[in-house]
Parts: C-alpha cells; structure tokens; sequence
C-alpha cells in the first residue's frame, strides 16, 4: 500500500470547488484523518493514463463516470450505446467537466464519492489492505 509518513494511506481527490457534494467529502477525508492532494480536475483534468488507472481501482469503465447534467454530454452523443471508449476518452480530454465528482483515491482503491457517503466504504476498504 502507498502510505505517508504514518499509517494513514496516500489520499487524493479530484475535486470541484464549486460542488457541494464535492466539498463534503473534502471535509469528511480531513475528518477521517487524511490529508489528501486536492486536484482541481477542471483546471488541472487527469490524463487519460490516469484515468484508466483510476478506473481499474473503481472497478468501472469510461462511461460509468460521465457526468450528464450541466455538461456537454447530450450534444456530443455520449448517451450512443455504440460508442467506444476511445470517443468517449477524447471528449473528456476536451471537456473534463464530463468527469463526475468526486472522484477519491486512497491508496490502491478509489471510487465515485457521489453519494458523499460512500467516501465511509472506500476509507473502510483503504485500511483493510
């Protein structure tokens, strides 16, 4: 397991300051303590390598974490069941706003904290490693 300097694995959050869904789950890893990497992932978006990597540990693909409210997915005919993943890997590059939020990751886990709580889940299966 990657740790820090204790025994408190490595957290970080792709997290969107505006969201308040997003902001919670900030406040809940500080509380739970961890002191995660916050990365803005509207200014500073993942790249594709680490999404996939990001992906493996949710146990997910692409599609399962595009986000459809508020964003371009209508437009770009994300909601085509025949789209592949490729497609769907450059419009998030484009228009990282697609990324749903949170997305946590602490040590090898990660998952979609949306609902917030499902941050307890990913703490609890971060520690059992």
């Amino acid at each position: 397991m990657n740790k820090t300097s204790g025994a408190t694995p490595m957290a970080v959050i792709y997290h969107n300051p505006a969201c308040g869904t997003s902001r919670k789950v900030l406040e809940a890893l500080r509380a739970a303590g961890f002191e995660p990497s916050v990365i803005d992932y509207l200014n500073d978006p993942p790249d594709r390598k680490t999404l996939e990597t990001l992906l493996t540990r949710m146990g997910c693909r692409v599609r399962d974490i595009l986000r459809k409210r508020g964003t371009p997915y209508a437009e770009l005919g994300l909601d085509r069941p025949d789209l592949d993943d490729n497609k769907i890997f450059e419009a998030v590059a484009q228009h990282p706003i697609l990324i749903e939020r949170p997305i946590v990751s602490i040590g090898d886990k990660a998952a979609l904290c949306r609902p917030a709580e499902t941050l307890d889940d990913l703490i609890a299966a971060a520690r059992k490693s």
